[in-house]
Order: structure tokens, then sequence, then C-alpha cells
């Protein structure tokens, strides 16, 4: 199989793709389904080579036919086939109606689906629904999803889990827990984001030799995000070519989250790091951590002799929401459009919360919520933002200008004119401080040169890549945010 696109497409994107290739390129609609189902049927033999009885459960559409497919194939390899229904086969139509014929006649076997039958297989293809569902699961359909689910039986889902939605990557009621997804033709941008992670298992493409003149005529403006390399270092550099970063932050009870993130710009290159932070954290920061200079900043006036230095700004970290907090965060809105208009400004944390209540727009700013902070930033509930995370940070986008990072598993990053995806990252980064060392990270970047869209993307990708060999090291439980520190340097090197 081929490695994954960096394309994703929505499911309407993906039906154009379809209809490119049955149309134009005259790829008949009967001949890309029994490849996608010689590509299911080849990962499942891979996988599971001892595996005697498979379990197909169809619906009524493609996503069906593919299934019919694969149980032809599973048959003719020797193979136990039990195909279970949902619908009456006399309703099935065109190519899934074809499809169902061919196993018909190798006298294939077809069950309706009981709620209460126990399933007996050593592995379940999943082909009860595609790309098309728009509405939560209910009835006998649901029934069945909680049938595969309770089964504890190995699944491999056909294009996309049924249940999950193919653009938002949310879960329509209950979806299926696959542990191998093949998609095909358009890599479908819900599997990369939102519930996904739990649902599609690994996931695996295949573009069933569709031409390439066929994705040319559908643009995408959604895509995921590779690893990139930084820009050499010439031999004769110094601090002062990577950059300046002051971080803004750590009230009482926080300074932690002010080192981290000025930790984690160091890591990954940034020249200088300086910390703006209440005056009794300012010494102690710096004994444990000497390359930050760190700055006693008790009020706005104060905080106006360190930013004139800086290259870049990260305001947030531990900021709080104090009497205090508030004083400098307005300063440094009203000194930034004063001293340099194009002052790059990373935002983060307790500053989301003050920048909800502002309204502000800047282009020259990355805001970084994970859910909860979007949901004030847009004043809607959290559950919507995780409903369609996609339209979330594209209105967040809109609405504050700069750059949306939307985090969560399947961080999104949006710009004014296309939205990525970064994949990196697992579970082990649930912990406090996290947020704190991808704002330092993206900070870093930006003050090396990177744009403020590439920075963001890299920053999101090196974090957690770095997540990623921690993990390895420690598993995912006890990950610290400090224990990234290490692996940053690796991974930007």
């Amino acid at each position: 199989m081929p490695k994954l696109p960096t394309l994703l497409y929505t499911a309407a994107q993906t039906r154009a793709l379809d209809h490119i290739a049955i149309q134009e390129q005259g790829i008949a609609g009967l001949e890309l389904m029994t490849r996608a189902g010689q590509a299911v049927f080849g990962q499942l033999s891979d996988r599971w080579p001892e595996a005697v009885h498979i379990a197909v459960f169809c619906g009524a559409g493609n996503n069906a036919g593919d299934g019919y497919i694969v149980a032809s194939l599973a048959l003719q390899a020797g193979l136990s086939v039990t195909v279970y229904s949902i619908v009456a086969t006399e309703t099935l139509n065109g190519d899934a109606l074809t499809a169902y014929q061919a196993y018909f006649a190798l006298k294939g076997h077809v069950e309706p689906f009981q709620p209460e039958q126990p399933i007996v297989a050593d592995v379940i293809v999943d082909a009860l629904l595609g790309t098309g569902l728009n509405k939560a699961l209910a009835g006998i359909m649901a029934q069945a999803v909680q049938g595969i689910n309770a089964s504890q039986i190995p699944v491999i889902a056909v294009d996309v889990p049924s249940g999950l939605n193919a653009d938002t990557g949310a879960v329509m009621g209950c979806a299926v827990v696959a542990d191998c997804t093949v998609t095909f033709i358009g890599l479908k941008q819900g599997l990369f984001t939102g519930q996904a992670a739990d649902y599609c298992g690994e996931i695996v493409y295949d573009g069933l030799a569709v031409p390439d003149a066929v994705f040319e005529q559908v643009p995408s403006a959604t895509y995921r995000v590779t690893g990139a390399r930084l820009p050499p270092r010439y031999r004769c550099s110094h601090k002062g070519h990577y950059g300046h970063v002051l971080v803004i932050g750590g009230d009482q009870g926080y300074s932690g989250a002010v080192r981290l993130a000025g930790e984690g710009a160091l890591r990954v290159g940034a020249g200088l790091v300086s910390i703006a932070t209440r005056s009794e954290h300012a010494s102690l920061m710096n004994m444990g951590r000497p390359e930050l200079m760190c700055h006693g900043v008790g009020s706005a006036n104060q905080l106006a002799k360190v930013l004139d230095k800086a290259s870049v700004i990260v305001v947030g970290p531990g900021l709080g929401r104090s009497a205090w907090a508030k004083e400098l965060f307005i300063a440094l809105i009203n000194a930034i459009n004063v001293i340099d208009a194009k002052k790059p400004l990373i935002v983060d944390a307790d500053a989301l919360y003050l920048l909800a209540n502002a309204r502000i727009k800047n282009p020259d700013w990355i805001l970084t919520p994970h859910p909860g902070e979007a949901a004030r930033l847009l004043h809607i509930s959290t559950p919507e933002i995780e409903q369609d995370r996609f339209e979330a940070v594209a209105a967040i986008q809109a609405r504050y200008d700069g750059i949306a990072v939307l985090k969560g598993a399947g961080t999104l990053i949006a710009s004014e004119h296309d939205i990525a995806v970064s994949n990196t990252g697992n579970p082990g980064m649930a912990s406090g401080g996290m947020g704190d060392v991808l704002s330092g990270v993206i900070a870093g970047l930006v003050a090396q040169g990177l744009s403020l869209e590439e920075a963001a993307r890299q920053g999101v990708y090196l974090h957690g890549l770095a997540a990623d060999k921690a993990t390895e090291h420690y598993g995912e439980r006890g990950v610290l945010a400090s224990d990234l520190m290490f692996f940053l340097s690796q991974v930007v090197a």
C-alpha cells in the first residue's frame, strides 16, 4: 500500500473524485469497487493470516458493495464467510447489487442481522456505512455497531468506521472501533482529528490506481503536516542571529509554566530567551535554568523596559487572571501596536481568556487554544467545538486573524487560506505544562525566521514528535512536560 498522501478531502470532494474517475477517465464504478474490496482483503490477509472465519457487516450503499467483494474474495480463498446484512438484499441496486449477486453466485451465505445473535468470527469487516452519514445512528444500525464493538473481535473498516463522520471526525451517536481502516481515493479529513484516533486504528490508504489528473481537478485546502528541515546554521553565526523570545506570565503559583515555555524556545534553537514574571519568581527561576534571563515585572511600566529587545513574544503561560495579569496583557496589546506592528505574538492559556473579552484582530499573532479555550473565544460550548473542529478553528482564525491552532488529538492549524492537521503526539501528553512547552517551541521557531504559519505547523509537529519519543522511553503514563526537552533537541537536529 502507498504511504498516506498529504492532501485531505471532504466526503463531497471524494464523491467528486469518484465521479471524475468514472465519467472522464472511463473507470467503471464496479471496477473501483472491486479494487477497493481487493485492497481490504489484502490488508485482512496480511494482518490476520490465521483467520478462518470472516464476518462481513453490510448496509445498503456502495460501502456494502465493497463488503460483498471482500466476502467473495474470502470465499475464493477458502475461508468461511458470513455476511450480516442490515437491509433486505432485494433493496440493493447498482454496483452494490452486482457485487451481492456475484457473492450469491459463489453460494455465499447472508443472514439478516439479529441484535441478540452472537457474532462468531476471527475478523469482522465493517462495510455498513460510508462517507454519506449525516445523522446519529439509531435502530438496527446502531445495534449492529454496538454488537461489533461488544464482540471484542478484530475489525477492519471499509473506507470509514461506520458511525464516524468523514468530514469532522465526530462520532454520530456510536461508531465502530476498528483495528484498521482502509480508505480509498480521497483521504478523508475526518479520519485525522476529533474522536477519530480512538476509532480508526491504523489508517491504510489505497488510491485504487486513479490517475493524478483526477486529483488535479478537485483542489483541497486541507492537508497533513509533514516534517520539514529547519534552515541550516552557518558556522560563523551567533545568538543574535536566532532571535530573542520574551515569555510573559507566571503569576503566583504558576512560575513553572513560563519556565517550560522559555526552555521550549531554547531547546528548538532560539538565540535568547527572557522571562517577564513576578519579582519573587525571577531569581529562583534563573537558578534552576541559568540560560533564561529572568526579569521581575510588577507593573506595566516595568514590562515596557523588556519589550523592546524581544523579536517574538509569548503571553499567557501561568499568567492567571488577576489584576496584575490584566494590566500586563493590556499593556502588551497597546505596546506592540506602538513599538512594532509586525512584532509576532503567541497567545496561550490565560491570555486567551483575556482575549475572549477583547475581540481584537491581529494578523501577526498565533492563538493556541485547547477546546475549552476555543469555546470561550467563540462564545459557544466545548461540545460544539468538538462536533466540528475544522469549522471551529476556521471560525477562530476568521474572528481574530493571524494563525489559529486548535489543540487536541489531530491538532488543527488554520491560516486565512488553508487548514493543516498534525498527527504526531499521543495520550501521554494529557498532563500539565504540555501547552506551555508548545507555545515556547512555536515562538522559538518564529525567532529563527520561520513564518507564523510554518512555525505553527512545524511547532505542533515537532512538539508531538518529541512527545512520541518521550513516551517510547517513559510510556504513556507519567510523562512530564519537562521530559520533552531532551527530545526536542533531537527532533530539531
